[in-house]
């Protein structure tokens, strides 16, 4: 007889990782575009914050997944995690607000007030990527906060909106042409590099700030099975550089090629992560187990989320594949 009580919580952490997973990407090139959104003129302004005008709501409800499983299915790791993260997450949220309202009043505040805004949505998903960054990196050090902990969140801190701007490089790629185009090309040549510097950085610091995932990583025989992760990131970043630098692929229409391997490299580091952590839900706190909700409690949640998540990617496939094609300037007439 199949033990729910050990494959229900598997499920639950399988499913937030997910979530998150699936938030950074979407939410990642909407956040990259609001900090790139200063290098534009005004007119090129309006087609960005167009490109992620459909979607960019949509793409905030898997952060909400997320959390909210966290919150049902593992109770004692959701306090222990905002407790320890209170300050970062308030930020956070304050950083998405802001967004939000900037989204809005840029366009009906009118021309007169129009700069502003677009400099307090900017402002705003910097606030945001900054304390995502934050937050996972303290959260990848097991929420000790002392020193060692503290830098490697910096260094998180400020690795998450290169990755965010290189996403929303990809993503204008995706949704533009003309001279806002050649822009995002020219801004994804200028990010790929330090991004790639922090990627080198956080894979050497990781197992420096922790001697279990050093242990995970760099004993025999695991060091050779795990191999294919950094190899296949490696290789997805050589060609990023490659699709970026490449004029013939990028004007041939293949500037996709761009997101889709910042895609595989999220996924890989979310693969990564998941074998760091496990069978912890907080390294050396909490394991998926000790922190999960009763068994009764988790299988009347399962039937909610099995109905739930599939409706939301149902529903995110579905405005994606409306709002195909390139942008043009956003207009609530």
């Amino acid at each position: 007889m199949m033990d729910l009580g050990y494959w229900l919580p598997l499920f639950f952490a399988g499913a937030m990782g997910l979530a998150l997973l699936i938030y950074v990407v979407l939410d990642g090139y909407d956040l990259g575009i609001g900090l790139l959104l200063p290098f534009a003129d005004e007119k090129e302004k309006d087609v960005m914050v167009a490109a992620i005008g459909p979607f960019w709501d949509a793409n905030e409800t898997w952060i909400v997944l997320g959390v909210g499983i966290l919150l049902i299915a593992f109770p004692q790791a959701h306090g222990l995690v905002l407790t320890s993260l209170y300050l970062p997450v308030t930020l956070m949220l304050m950083g998405l607000i802001l967004r939000g309202v900037s989204f809005d009043f840029r366009v009906k505040a009118g021309d007169k007030h129009k700069a502003k805004w677009n400099a307090l949505f900017s402002v705003g998903s910097l606030i945001a990527s900054v304390s995502q960054g934050w937050m996972l990196g303290a959260f990848v050090t097991g929420l000790t906060g002392d020193a060692t902990s503290t830098l490697f969140a910096i260094l998180i801190a400020l690795a998450l909106p290169a990755l965010y701007i290189m996403l929303g490089a990809a993503w204008l790629l995706i949704k533009t042409e003309g001279a806002l185009f050649n822009k995002a090309v020219r801004w994804g040549r200028l990010a790929v590099l330090p991004m790639g510097a922090f990627l080198l950085l956080i894979s050497i610091a990781t197992p420096l700030v922790s001697a279990t995932i050093a242990e995970k990583w760099f004993t025999l025989p695991n060091a050779i099975g795990l191999m294919p992760i950094p190899i296949a990131t490696a290789l997805a970043y050589a060609g990023l550089i490659w699709v970026f630098n490449s004029n013939r692929i990028l004007h041939n229409g293949y500037g996709w090629l761009a997101f889709l391997a910042l895609i595989v490299m999220c996924v890989l580091a979310s693969i990564g992560l998941a074998y760091s952590l496990f069978p912890d839900i907080v390294l050396g706190r909490l394991s998926i187990w000790d922190a999960a909700s009763s068994t009764e409690s988790l299988l009347f949640t399962f039937w909610g989320t099995v109905i739930t998540l599939p409706m939301i990617l149902g529903y995110t496939f579905f405005i994606y594949r409306v709002f195909r094609g390139k942008a043009t300037d956003l207009s609530y007439e």
